[in-house]
């Protein structure tokens, strides 16, 4: 389950009458728990408590329903019951059906309220859902809250008007669902003079049966469209007249409304019944764009991207900057007055704003240190010199383009009571601006200069209605005023792979001469390229968030080679982290955070240590790959140029799945079909590898197909792979080895012992995984192999330093490492080593294999869980690294960005060195 689901079902929970029996169990379904494990603890079997009537949940809760006024008793028995301690419980909870309270037992927080309240508290519980986005979750309760109400409302308006749900028709519905937020947060913060003016309206005038409910909406809406001096000939109706005329055209056009079935009326007016005053632009934007989109309603509310992740991007990128200098003018009126003026000239366009949560937190951060500005002046309650117009924005999605316009017209009203108090926040709020700076369209095929022109720009491109603006161009009818532009945003990554044909062809426009191999980039490589390109025409800095792919393999030669050939640098990065949404699962997508500029400034790497903390550091320049360094690219090597033994793939089998066998098939071929053991090899790819698990194979020499064909089944089984292979017809490889069915591809074997290392295999272990094994053993294609290399290499693969270089440098799957040969190991620097350097690595790599031995039969996934490591383990590798790292340097490197700013120094001078060879 996700938060709205829960929100809703701990909603309905608090709305039936309290049945004490049932309310443990109940509240525990309402957080996802399963039939079997409310079932367990029903019976007895699962539930740990020591207190009489008490429910425990091990790990997670213990609950008590008390006798009336005998709650704070009832908790304080919980929290001195052995079993809360013993069980290590997280929460503890007591209700009498009257009074509720609660306790995080780890962290001392409590909530006390009535029990009918207790809804509004579900974001406490949430761990209980292994949801670990509890605290920003807490501060958006609200804001799920509301978007599971208006996702019932929409979902039920859908099938009440069906045609509204059509394609054509869905602008309309997403238009009023628009107009219904707006009227929502108006009602509760006074804009609407009259409390909850817009939700009694329609509880009091509409039918009850909801005949007429759409008439009397659309009646409101035509209402807030016409100045009130021309009500009267408009014959707006008397209960009409009290709304405000709102103008800024998100009334004008067509006021129809969907009709209301009894249920939706309901649902209308339980939203209207929200506090919306506590509504966040920023986070309510995000979660209420999936409502009104199909294929996104499934992730409901978690759509939500993070202030602090969205700081990570804009201070670095300006803010910082800004506050900076706030700090420097100190009370000097002159200097805050000239920063003052710099702010509100400064311009911020998000290229792919979704519903505008960058634009909003820019807006809210600027106006906090406005604010700064005039209390240090002494102008208290001076109006804002910041216009939203200068907040631009590009949106695919026409609702989200209406949301971000919608939140941030809602940001700035919020700052405007913040700063300048409801009174004069009031006076100021109505009628809208009639100017548009969010413009729906394709970003990649838009010309930005149109919507964010340079300084000094009048621009006039005129739409009929700011919330349904033309497709290909803004409605932008303001001189432009624009100082220094700020793009940032979070585009889409889009993998090549998933790329549609209509994608890959705005790649290659936009690249157009500059690159032959758009096809290997990500969708995202579009925006930074554009970025560029508007950088050039105009004084601009900008930062994405994207995937790491960009900054990894392949991509980073076709890319950035461009990038860095118009003179852009990188200002700061973030290296990889994960960019963490609200789902229950919390994956989220591994990104980094790039900011470009043609400036000579300080250049900063920023990396987020173990305990989430933000390390930043000061260098010269920052390359492709991230890392402190010149600008270069690691190009794919066709094998070692120095003493490291060559690696291969393993053995293809090309259609030849029916020589591959599990354990099962292998042992009874072996023990029941009376088949030649040395026919029956072992068989590893990256899982068997890791895992220690081998498949088997049918492996048979070109000797020895006779022998096998005088088995039955043996035949059948080559047989069958001549099949396979011959129905391949238009594949040469495959027609070529129609004549050697008992074989895969490759035939590489070891004649004493080779070493396996998985292609893919996971980020979380210290150390990448590489396995020795006996010269039995058959290598799949889906692992890399060295076959009868010496031990020292072992010593290699297995260091800190090259786990670090793989990381940086080969692509990854998500976080996981996805190991190159060729772009790798072959690449990694390497110093000349003596032979004496190869007896103590072929040592530390023995002591390596005798440590993990003595931890049989425990495998290499075992082994090398971080939280599990065996000591002995740890401590070899660790004296591995040390006598490998002293080769480089003399000493153990200090950390990681050490190792790799050593590793691309001396691949410069690798490269170099080739070079001048040639």
């Amino acid at each position: 389950m996700n938060a709205v689901e829960i929100e809703e079902a701990v909603s309905e929970l608090a709305l039936k009458p309290f049945e004490a029996e049932e309310f443990p169990f109940s509240f525990l379904e309402a957080f996802g728990n399963k039939s079997t494990t409310i079932k367990k603890l029903r019976s007895g079997t699962s539930n740990k408590t020591d207190v009489e009537g008490a429910i425990l949940q091990r790990n997670n809760i213990h609950i008590l329903t008390s006798k009336e006024g005998k709650v704070t008793e009832s908790l304080e028995t919980l929290r001195n019951s052995p079993s809360t301690q013993k069980s290590k419980v997280e929460f503890i909870l007591a209700t009498d059906g009257l009074d509720f309270q609660a306790e995080n037992i780890i962290t001392g927080e409590t909530v006390v309220c009535e029990y009918k309240d207790f809804h509004n508290y579900f974001g406490f519980f949430l761990s209980l859902a292994n949801i670990t986005t509890v605290k920003q979750i807490r501060e958006s309760a609200f804001d799920i809250k509301a978007t599971s109400r208006l996702n019932k409302l929409f979902v039920e308006l859908l099938q009440h008007n069906p045609d509204w749900a059509t394609i054509e028709r869905r602008p309309d519905m997403n238009h009023f669902l628009a107009r219904l937020i707006f009227c929502f947060f108006a009602e509760d913060t006074d804009i609407f003079k009259d409390d909850n003016l817009f939700t009694n309206t329609i509880q009091k005038i509409s039918d009850p049966d909801a005949s007429n409910t759409h008439e009397v909406i659309s009646e409101i809406f035509r209402a807030m469209d016409i100045k009130k001096k021309d009500r009267e000939k408009e014959n707006i109706k008397v209960w009409g007249k009290k709304f405000p005329y709102v103008n800024g055209e998100l009334f004008s056009g067509s006021t129809e409304v969907p009709k209301f079935s009894k249920i939706a009326r309901s649902y209308l007016l339980h939203v209207g019944s929200l506090d919306w005053k506590q509504i966040n632009p920023d986070i309510f934007g995000s979660m209420i764009q999936a409502v009104a989109d199909e294929d996104e309603r499934g992730s409901l509310g978690m759509h939500y991207t993070s202030v602090p992740n969205i700081l990570k991007v804009l201070n670095p990128l300006f803010l910082d900057d800004l506050r900076e200098q706030l700090e420097k003018a100190e009370d000097n009126s002159r200097k805050l007055l000239n920063l003052r003026n710099r702010m509100a000239h400064i311009r911020v366009f998000d290229p792919a704003c979704g519903s505008g949560n960058f634009l909003v937190i820019a807006y809210k951060e600027m106006r906090k240190i406005e604010n700064e500005i005039n209390v240090k002046r002494g102008e208290i309650n001076k109006a804002s010199e910041i216009p939203l117009t200068n907040f631009r924005g590009i949106e695919l999605k026409g609702f989200s383009a209406e949301v971000a316009r919608l939140a941030l017209i809602i940001a700035e009203y919020q700052c405007d009571v913040l700063y300048r108090g409801q009174r004069l926040a009031l006076a100021e709020f109505l009628p809208l601006d009639a100017q548009n700076w969010i413009v729906k369209g394709n970003a990649l095929t838009l010309n930005w200069l149109s919507v964010c022109p340079p300084t000094g720009t009048g621009v006039k491109l005129q739409g009929d209605d700011l919330f349904s603006t033309p497709l290909e161009q803004a409605q932008i009818d303001f001189d432009n005023a624009g100082g220094e532009t700020y793009i940032c945003g979070n585009p889409p990554y889009i993998g090549r792979k998933k790329q549609t044909d209509e994608q890959k062809r705005e790649l290659k426009k936009i690249f157009g001469n500059r690159s032959k191999d758009t096809l290997s980039l990500d969708y995202v490589s579009g925006w930074f390229m554009k970025a560029v390109d508007y950088m050039n025409l105009t004084n601009s800095d900008v930062a994405f968030v994207s995937t790491n792919s960009v900054c990894q393999g392949i991509q980073v030669s076709v890319l950035w080679s461009v990038i860095f050939a118009e003179k852009v640098n990188i200002s700061f990065a973030y290296q990889s982290f994960k960019w963490s949404n609200l789902a229950s699962y919390n994956a989220g997508v591994t990104v980094s955070i790039i900011g470009l500029t043609k400036k000579h400034q300080k250049r900063t790497l920023y990396s987020i240590n173990a305990k989430e903390e933000i390390e930043a550091k000061e260098v010269d320049n920052i390359n492709a790959y991230l890392v402190p360094g010149d600008n270069l690219f690691i190009s794919k090597a066709n094998k070692p140029n120095d003493d490291k033994f060559p690696m291969q793939f393993g053995n293809h089998p090309y259609y030849a799945n029916e020589l591959m066998l599990d354990s099962v098939e292998a042992r009874n071929l072996k023990f029941e079909k009376s088949i030649n053991n040395n026919f029956i090899r072992p068989l590893y790819g990256s899982r068997e590898c890791i895992t220690d698990r081998p498949r088997y194979c049918i492996w048979l020499s070109d000797d020895e197909k006779e022998l096998a064909y005088k088995n039955d089944v043996l035949k059948q089984r080559i047989e069958q792979v001549r099949k396979a292979r011959a129905s391949k017809t238009k594949d040469k490889q495959a027609q070529k080895l129609i004549d050697y069915p008992h074989r895969f591809r490759d035939q590489h074997v070891a004649e004493k012992e080779l070493l396996v290392i998985p292609i893919v295999s996971s980020e979380n272990r210290d150390y990448l995984p590489v396995n020795l094994k006996a010269s039995d053993a058959i290598i799949h294609n889906k692992a890399f192999a060295m076959y009868d290399a010496p031990l020292w290499n072992m010593a290699l693969i297995a260091s800190r330093l090259h786990c670090v270089w793989i990381g940086t440098v080969c692509v990854r799957m998500r976080t996981d490492f996805s190991y190159s040969n060729t772009l790798g190991w072959n690449t990694f620097p390497l110093p000349t080593l003596t032979q004496k350097n190869k007896e103590d690595l072929t040592t530390t790599a023995e002591e390596i294999l005798i440590a993990r031995e003595r931890h049989f039969p425990a495998t290499i996934a075992d082994l090398y869980d971080p939280e599990k490591m065996p000591e002995d383990l740890r401590l070899a590798h660790e004296r591995n690294d040390e006598v490998l790292e002293r080769i480089y340097i003399g000493r153990k490197f200090k950390n990681d960005t050490e190792r790799l700013e050593k590793l691309f120094e001396l691949y410069t001078k690798m490269t170099t060195k080739e070079l001048k060879n040639e």
